[in-house]
């Protein structure tokens, strides 16, 4: 289960990249430690989204983690760009 949900945040976060923004890079980290997969997508983007969000994208990745216990943050940081940053739970230690 946490490999699918991983696998749909980044198919989501990608689409996201393509049919929302006009950034020329993206850049997807999964990271695995102390029982935690980090699954992070970030672009390149620059400014703001066009528009508000019409579809439920966003909506589903955060509760498809959700229910495994974990976290979606998204957000654009200084340097600009747009991420898309998800914590599941995955049990064990790496």
């Amino acid at each position: 289960m946490v490999d699918a949900t991983a696998y749909r945040v980044v198919q989501e976060a990608l689409s996201n990249v393509l049919r929302h923004s006009d950034a020329t890079k993206a850049v997807v980290v999964l990271d695995r430690r102390n029982g935690v997969l980090r699954v992070c997508v970030s672009d390149n983007v620059r400014g703001s989204r066009a528009g508000p969000s019409t579809g439920w994208g966003l909506t589903g990745m955060r509760e498809r983690v959700t229910l495994l216990g974990g976290t979606v943050e998204t957000g654009t940081p200084d340097g600009g760009g747009f991420v898309v940053d998800a914590r599941i739970p995955a049990g064990g230690s790496s």
